[in-house]
């Protein structure tokens, strides 16, 4: 077979260490996992939980619809050290440390990038591999970091001017409207097209750094708040990187200073651009097999429409950046793309276990843009509710004589265990007007005091169903 001129050149251009990857890939000995989600979707709990049940998949039958662990066939789990060893590891061992220890305690959040390699060891059932080889490992790529930081990949296909007239748009409405005041009174005393000083461009990049972070407070949870840098800068705190900010009027005319307002911001933006963001994609982004997408809608519910159609707007622009398509072997050497996407409803042990169906549902709803577009392309694609550490227990009580479902745990801001009806998940996505205050009060858990030190025992609720679909079919 002939090889293509570009593919050729390719090749050319790859070290020893990347045609080593790309080949572990293309026969099915690697697997590079995108944890797609949000600030606070739970992306940490979800690593550290999935690891610890891959760790742990020899020692009992809480893995029952992993179809390698149920057969008998997975000969054990192992941590490896990373070949990237410019990235940090995960924080695997502290953040089972909290789970585990007297009082638990939710792992601390993500504020950097980070990742983890899990080989798994299985006995094949392919039986022309199982001549050559019986015994095969599976090495697991697992990337972590900021939900913050995805907020800048639509940033890539988006101009200064674009960028500026969004957010000048978005601002036009509650709760950005109020929220953004300081910062929008300021930049209207501003002439964007004169000279301008340091002292003006710090300080406006300060208002506007001010105005996503009260955005970004538990009483608004708003998510579509870029550059996520700026909330969450990570390594680059305190950098001129990210002193800019968008204008809210574009200059009418040419004629402007060599060195003015916008002229400076923009030159900002693209440095922004090129140097943070492309190269956090191409290193990071642009070659997952599979992918994860965690979504905490019940935070959303408990605090109304604009959280959630924020949380949603923000997800399907995310969901634009990623190559999704077909897995063939000249794809997966030249081209990589992700073949297989769970979309996953997380804490689906704060609701009663009749809910989940609708939990499903409704996560499938919100996201129909992004699910039509991946399944037009060809990607196995599933919805899944889920939780990676189970907080709760399923109860039941009597209510004007009738025996209804409960939950039963320890809320987030207690010591007590309740029982409580946390309330419906709608089948439709509400109507503006439906969205009333006290309609939804999801409660948060604490984790639970595991009944041994070392949590082999963590409770989960279909993580092993999101394991047989991610990674199920490469054993």
């Amino acid at each position: 077979m002939e090889v293509p001129e570009q593919a050729n050149k390719w090749l050319s251009q790859l070290s020893k260490a990347n045609l080593k990857e790309r080949l572990n890939r293309t026969f099915d000995r690697q697997v590079k996992l995108a944890v797609t989600g949000l600030s606070r979707s739970g992306k940490t709990v979800f690593i550290t939980s999935l690891v610890h049940q891959l760790l742990h998949g020899l020692e009992g039958s809480h893995l029952p619809f992993f179809h390698i662990v149920s057969s008998g066939r997975l000969q054990g789990t192992k941590l490896m050290h990373h070949p990237d060893m410019h990235i940090p590891a995960f924080r695997y061992d502290p953040s089972i440390e909290q789970l585990c220890q007297e009082s638990p305690l939710w792992p601390e959040p993500t504020s950097g990038l980070s990742q983890i390699r899990v080989a798994i060891r299985y006995q094949t059932d392919n039986a022309l591999v199982k001549k050559v080889n019986p015994v095969n490992t599976l090495f697991v790529d697992i990337v972590d970091y900021p939900g913050e930081w995805l907020l800048d990949l639509p940033l890539l296909e988006l101009s200064y001017e674009d960028w500026s007239m969004q957010i000048a748009d978005m601002c036009q409405h509650e709760p950005r409207l109020s929220l953004s005041k300081d910062w929008r009174e300021f930049m209207a005393q501003q002439d964007v097209t004169g000279q301008v000083t340091d002292e003006t461009l710090r300080k406006a990049s300060e208002l506007y750094t001010e105005f996503l972070h009260r955005c970004k407070d538990r009483q608004y949870n708003m998510s579509l708040l870029q550059p996520g840098r700026f909330t969450m800068p990570g390594d680059l705190k305190g950098a001129p990187l990210l002193e800019f900010c968008p204008v809210l009027e574009l200059p009418s005319g040419t004629t402007q200073a060599a060195e003015s307002f916008f002229l400076i911001m923009k030159k900002r933006y693209e440095s922004y651009k090129e140097h943070v963001v492309k190269k956090f994609y191409t290193e990071h982004f642009s070659s997952f097999d599979r992918q994860i997408v965690l979504v905490d809608m019940l935070r959303a519910f408990n605090i109304g429409h604009a959280s959630f159609t924020d949380m949603r707007e923000a997800l399907n622009m995310v969901l634009r950046s990623f190559e999704y398509g077909k897995t063939g072997l000249m794809n997966k050497l030249f081209g990589l793309k992700i073949d297989r996407l769970l979309f996953a409803a997380t804490k689906a042990d704060h609701v009663t276990p009749n809910q989940l169906p609708n939990l499903e549902r409704f996560l499938q709803q919100m996201l129909t843009q992004s699910y039509n577009d991946v399944i037009f392309e060809g990607v196995t694609t599933e919805t899944l509710a889920l939780s990676s550490v189970k907080c709760t227990q399923a109860a039941h009580t009597q209510f004007q004589g009738q025996k209804i479902s409960c939950i039963k745990g320890v809320p987030l801001d207690s010591n007590q265990p309740i029982a409580l009806f946390p309330g419906e998940v709608p089948t439709d996505i509400p109507l503006p007007e439906e969205w009333v205050d006290g309609r939804f009060n999801f409660v948060e858990f604490k984790p639970p005091r595991l009944t041994n030190g070392n949590g082999n025992r963590i409770p989960h609720i279909r993580l092993d169903r999101a394991l047989e679909f991610l990674i199920g079919d490469k054993f």
